[in-house]
C-alpha cells in the first residue's frame, strides 16, 4: 500500500493501471492519470494476457511475435498515449500470465504503489468475466487498489474533485488499521472525512453491546493515530446497525461521497476471498471510486 509517514502524508511512487481495453477500463484510466498527476508519480499502463494456442505455435515455430501479441501491444500503446503521468513519460507494459498474480507482482515491484482498475461488475457473460478479473487482482494485491465501478461517472477534464471521503468500517480493531490511509487521503485532497461504523444486526442485540463495540474500535484507532484519533472518531462519525453493504451504499448517496475507503483483511488460509466477496458488491454499486486496503498475512 502507499507508505504513510508519521505526519500522515502519503508517499506514493507509482500508479499501476491495469487495463483490459474495455469501456470500464477507459474511465479507470482517466482516474489513474488524474491520481498520478495529483501525487506527482510515475504511471504504468499494464495489460496481462495469455497466448492463444495458435499464437503460441507461431511464436515457437517461427521465433517471432504473434499477431495476438502485436495487436495487444498496439492497443496498449494507444491506451498509454492518451494518459499523462505526474512524473516522466507514461509507460506501457504487456505481461504474460494470470492478471491477479502478474499485476500484483508488478505493483509490489514498484512500491509504494497504487493499483487502479475498472470493472463492469455482473450482468452479461462479458461483464462477469471483466468483474472476475478485477476481483482476482484485488484478492492477490498485498496493498492498496482503486477500483472504478460501472456506476462511477466519467471523469471530466481529467481533474479530481474529492471533497468528501468515507472511511467505512465494521467497528473491528482489524478494520481500524485502514484509518491512517483514510486520514492521509483526506489531508492529501483537503477533503472532509466521514467515518461510518457499521455493526451487523446479528451482532448487536442491545445498546450496551453496541457501545462496547464502538469503544473497541475507538481504542484501536487511538493506538494507531494518537494525534488524530479525536478528530477521526468525533467529527462526522456515524454509527448504524444493519447490513453493511446496504448501509455503506446508502451513506454514499446521502452524503454525496466522492471516494470510499474499505479495509480488507488477508489471512494465511483464505487470502482475501471472503473479504472481496463482501467488498465487490459495494464496488459495483458505488457511484464513486473505491480504495481497498489489504492488510494482514499474505497467502
Amino acid at each position: 500500500m502507499p507508505a504513510i509517514g508519521k505526519s500522515s502524508t502519503i508517499q506514493l511512487d507509482s500508479i499501476v493501471f491495469a487495463t483490459d481495453f474495455s469501456p470500464a477500463s477507459q474511465n479507470a484510466g482517466l482516474y489513474a492519470s488524474a491520481v498520478s498527476r495529483h501525487f506527482g508519480t510515475s504511471l504504468v499502463v499494464a495489460h496481462a494476457f495469455t497466448l492463444s494456442q495458435a499464437a503460441l505455435e507461431v511464436e515457437v515455430a517461427k521465433s517471432r511475435p504473434s499477431q495476438q501479441r502485436f495487436d495487444l501491444q498496439h492497443s496498449l500503446n494507444l491506451a498509454a498515449q492518451i494518459l499523462d503521468a505526474g512524473r516522466g513519460e507514461t509507460e506501457s507494459l504487456l505481461i504474460e500470465g494470470e492478471p491477479g498474480k502478474v499485476i500484483s507482482a508488478l505493483a509490489e515491484g514498484r512500491k509504494p504503489s497504487l493499483i487502479v482498475l475498472g470493472t463492469h461488475g455482473g450482468g452479461s457473460v462479458d461483464r462477469f468475466i471483466v468483474g472476475s478479473v478485477a476481483e482476482d487482482i484485488l484478492r492477490h494485491s498485498a496493498g492498496a487498489a482503486l477500483t472504478v465501478g460501472p456506476k462511477v461517472n466519467i471523469l471530466s477534464a481529467g481533474a479530481l474533485n474529492v471533497r468528501r471521503i468515507l472511511y467505512a468500517t465494521d467497528c473491528s480493531g482489524e478494520a481500524a488499521r485502514a484509518a491512517p490511509a483514510a486520514v492521509a487521503l483526506a489531508e492529501a485532497f483537503s477533503a472532509e472525512l466521514d467515518v461510518l461504523n457499521v455493526a451487523h444486526s446479528n451482532d448487536v442485540d442491545d445498546p450496551e453491546k453496541l457501545r462496547l463495540i464502538q469503544q473497541r474500535f475507538y481504542g484501536t484507532v487511538c493506538s494507531i493515530l494518537p494525534d488524530r484519533a479525536g478528530k477521526l472518531c468525533e467529527e462526522n462519525t456515524f454509527v448504524v446497525v444493519g447490513e453493511p453493504g446496504l448501509e455503506i451504499l446508502k451513506h454514499l448517496e446521502e452524503r454525496a461521497i466522492d471516494l470510499l475507503i474499505l479495509g480488507l483483511k488477508r489471512n494465511a488460509h483464505l487470502g482475501m476471498k471472503n473479504r472481496t466477496s463482501g467488498a465487490f458488491p459495494i464496488i459495483i454499486g458505488a457511484r464513486c471510486p473505491v480504495v481497498t486496503i489489504a492488510f494482514g498475512l499474505a497467502e
